[in-house]
């Protein structure tokens, strides 16, 4: 681990970290294809959890007036029992078809009849997106696309948005360190010759840049609009959704 490798990690980190900060999304998929660019995926998945656990945890300590914990206590449950599933198979399928399937969802959303919208608000909603998202996080690394079609719709304002998704994204990412740290290492140590091959110092050093990149973040969101904030979360939704197919679809090919 060169020196310029970690600088360019510190400032993919700081960057997405601020994208999520606005928007609550779009960060992390981004900061997944660029560790995925330049690490095995074992290392991958154990520094992507890393990072957004922590980005994910400050922001929801920074807008923590702002949770909804009637939507966060019934995702986390359903998120437990998805964890515990996958756990009892040590199930990891292939990377190609995760991808399209989470590409899919938001223009499958889209064609949804209003009475089917997937709102986070509604009943039960927040059970199934709990268990939908561990899963494909838990197999695939990211699932922001999919969360994002959850709220989008929804009458949350801004702030409540950011705040309800990263809680229940720490926890999520929390899963997934234990997940690949503890429950399927046989497996990802097969795979891969060696699960986590970065020294220790470069997990300590993601940690300050991405609580630097979600302050910066967090204030950006304080000056822009709900109007904009949902105009622009539609288009980043439906441009991750596109990012996700193709890169499933050149998976499959190659």
């Amino acid at each position: 681990m060169t020196w310029i490798l970690s600088f360019a990690l510190g400032a993919v980190v700081i960057a997405t970290a601020t994208l999520s900060g606005i928007f609550g999304m779009a960060g992390g998929i981004v900061l997944m294809g660029a560790f995925l660019t330049i690490l095995p995926v074992g290392s991958a998945m154990m520094l992507h959890g890393t990072t957004q656990a922590v980005s994910n945890g400050y922001r929801a300590f920074l807008t923590r007036e702002h949770i909804d914990w009637s939507i966060s206590w019934r995702y986390i449950s359903s998120a437990l029992v998805a964890l515990a599933l996958l756990s009892s198979i040590a199930f990891v399928p292939e990377k190609a078809l995760v991808f399209i399937a989470v590409g899919s969802v938001p223009f499958i959303a889209i064609l949804l009849p209003q009475n089917l919208t997937l709102d986070i608000t509604k009943r039960g909603v927040p059970f199934i997106c709990g268990f939908a998202i561990t899963l494909i996080n838990l197999v695939a690394g990211v699932a922001g696309p999919l969360l994002d079609v959850f709220f989008v719709r929804s009458n949350l304002t801004r702030h409540q948005v950011v705040a309800t998704k990263a809680i229940t994204q720490t926890f999520s990412h929390l899963m997934k360190l234990v997940y690949f740290g503890l429950l399927v290492h046989e497996a990802a140590t097969a795979a891969e010759e060696e699960l986590s091959i970065l020294p220790w110092w470069v997990y300590l050093l993601v940690i300050p840049c991405a609580m630097l990149g979600t302050t910066l973040g967090t204030k950006i969101l304080n000056k822009i609009t709900d109007t904009d904030f949902r105009r622009w979360s539609q288009w980043i939704v439906m441009a991750l959704g596109s990012i996700c197919l193709s890169r499933g679809l050149y998976l499959l090919t190659s």
